[in-house]
């Protein structure tokens, strides 16, 4: 018997329209969809720097004319050619436009492609080869990377447009004057004739891939996920059927500082909201006075964040109490689980607002479910939400029927992906026969007090490494790390760590050669070839060990929860430490780090 929502949880109002885009589900007024009344709604995006905002009348001709323009410029034909040759990709931080391109794609049936913000050139450009972009949208300070991934590309510069960002987050960046901007196609478009309506056969916004977003596997480079338009208005309403228990009708304003590149994000500020009537208060990234600042000027009613941010508050409690936050009376937790010591602070800092956890998957488009007010359970990510139908499985494959008792969730819902971007063995890998999603978490239900079952977290099947939420492959680092000269053998674990959550740490067997090298010039060394090839967050900032060998198994696989514990270890001991420079990948920083010129 699969594991369901609880009776007492609404079930969904009716079945995600499977032929409707997600930009029509959206703006439809009326009760066809069950929209928010839009005379009722909010902006759907403001500025939390400047306090610049659309309405939802603007919102819907942005979007109209800016598809209008791209279809000109790129010679696309509306109902005409796959939406993989019409492919979109956005490298930014966020703005209030971030999700005004990707509605514009699906007016002309294209694709949307948001990029992390974190990425390097190198690894930008290998993504919009991936999904064969055609156009990229990007923003000033990330201007001479998208422009160097392009080149390697072969995309077009005339094809890479600019979003506007305020002037405090252009820290020195320059605006060019030879890049067409997001307003300047609008202004061009609008000046064009309208688009020919789109003319979507029965069942078209199930098959049909809206998003393509990166997802991190344990068995080498990023994925990307095929997440169809009605996956996405699954998840929306699938969010709306479950806090309708415990929310009352009325717009709010919540914070949008986490990336749109991350589907987290993506879907519960870039859609839940907007379909809700809310208004999001965006901000370019995660800076805690502009935080403070903005939740108190727009009376921000609830936060989505992840745990470093939920400890940011904590730490800086003497920044934090200058503001008035009493109006804030919900914090959402995802990506990784909080500890009982970050929760029981946040409690006795902030009496009077609720954190609670959910979980969540790429895979799943994307939240699976969520602590409900009503019944709350320390430790849990709360109950599946309606719609979802959860599996257990042990290690030796049998269905774990019980509750308190471990095994690997699948998961079945009108949220999951279609499958993964030409890697059709990982699909058939990530999907059972009899097409129930493997999440490669190892979870349990328990039962609440008022006897509810909740979803815990025991561990991950999967080897990921989690910093400040951010996915993190192993083998990436790894694969990387092989091609050093110096290095002849290599395992990157997680190490645990109270700001970042967890950071990776490499355990190295050298080479002749790099036995050679003096070991604290041979880390550095190896710090700068890392630095320079990944992204901030993937950076070895958890340290580097030498070791003579790595534990093998009888099969030759590296004994990898062998060198977890050797890594837990080396936390408790106090001897794994990050160089100065790494250390910039923390979102906030200990004042403790005074020896932290090596790694030993």
């Amino acid at each position: 018997m699969p594991f369901t929502t609880p009776s007492y949880i609404h079930k969904l109002p009716f079945a995600p329209p499977d032929s409707v885009p997600i930009h029509e589900f959206l703006f439809t007024d009326g009760d066809k969809y069950g929209r928010y009344p839009i005379a009722d709604s909010r902006p759907p995006f403001t500025c939390g720097i400047t306090g610049k905002s659309y309405s939802v009348a603007e919102a819907k001709n942005r979007i109209e004319w800016l598809s209008a323009a791209l279809s000109s410029e790129l010679g696309f034909e509306v109902n005409g050619g796959s939406e993989f040759d019409k492919v979109i990709g956005l490298f930014s931080v966020n703005t209030i436009d971030t999700m005004t391109v990707s509605w514009a794609a699906y007016r002309f049936s294209g694709v949307s492609s948001p990029i992390s913000p974190s990425y390097s050139a190198a690894e930008l450009a290998r993504q919009l080869k991936a999904v064969k972009c055609k156009a990229l949208f990007t923003c000033a300070t990330l201007l001479p990377t998208a422009l160097e991934a392009a080149s390697a590309a072969n995309l077009p510069k005339t094809h890479v447009y600019l979003l506007e960002i305020p002037d405090k987050a252009l820290k020195g960046a320059i605006i060019p004057t030879d890049m067409k901007s997001v307003d300047q196609l609008i202004a061009e478009g609008k000046m064009l004739p309208p688009l020919p309506q789109l003319k979507w056969e029965q069942g078209q916004g199930a098959r049909q891939t809206a998003f393509l977003c990166s997802s991190s596997g344990t068995s080498g480079l990023p994925k990307n996920v095929m997440i169809s338009h009605k996956n996405v208005i699954a998840n929306v309403l699938q969010i709306r059927t479950y806090e309708s228990n415990y929310k009352s009708g009325k717009p709010e304003s919540l914070l949008a500082v986490l990336p749109m590149s991350h589907s987290y994000s993506l879907i519960v500020t870039g859609h839940y909201g907007v379909y809700r009537g809310y208004n999001a208060v965006v901000l370019p990234g995660f800076d805690l006075v502009d935080v403070l600042e903005a939740v108190q000027k727009h009376s921000i009613e609830t936060l989505w964040m992840v745990p470093p941010m939920i400890v940011a508050l904590i730490k800086n409690s003497a920044i934090t109490a200058r503001y008035n936050l009493e109006h804030v009376k919900t914090t959402v937790v995802g990506a990784s689980n909080l500890t009982k010591e970050v929760h029981e602070q946040f409690a006795r800092q902030f009496p009077k607002c609720q954190l609670i956890q959910g979980y969540g998957l790429t895979e799943t488009s994307v939240a699976v479910s969520m602590q409900n007010k009503a019944d709350v359970m320390f430790g849990s990510c709360g109950h599946i939400f309606p719609g979802y139908e959860g599996r257990l499985i042990s290690r030796d494959g049998k269905e774990v029927t019980e509750l308190d008792t471990p095994g690997e969730l699948l998961l079945r819902s009108p949220s999951v992906m279609l499958g993964y971007l030409d890697n059709e063995k990982a699909t058939k890998e990530t999907f059972t026969s009899d097409g129930w999603l493997r999440t490669g978490d190892l979870m349990e239900f328990r039962k609440s007090d008022d006897g509810h079952e909740h979803l815990f977290i025991i561990d991950r099947v999967k080897e990921m490494i989690k910093v400040r939420g951010l996915q993190i492959s192993p083998t990436e680092v790894e694969a990387l790390l092989s091609r050093h000269p110096c290095i002849v053998d290599v395992c990157v674990v997680p190490i645990p760590d109270d700001s970042a959550g967890e950071l990776p740490l490499a355990f190295i067997v050298r080479s002749p050669a790099g036995k050679d090298e003096d070991e604290r010039v041979l880390k550095q060394k190896i710090h700068n070839f890392v630095n320079g090839e990944l992204s901030e967050y993937k950076r070895l900032a958890g340290g580097i060990e030498f070791l003579e060998a790595l534990p093998k198994s009888a099969s030759g696989k590296t004994k990898r929860g062998e060198m977890k514990e050797r890594a837990k270890n080396l936390f408790e001991t106090g001897r794994a430490k990050a160089l100065p420079k790494v250390l910039q990948v923390y979102v906030y920083q200990s004042s403790d780090d005074e020896d932290s010129e090596d790694d030993e």
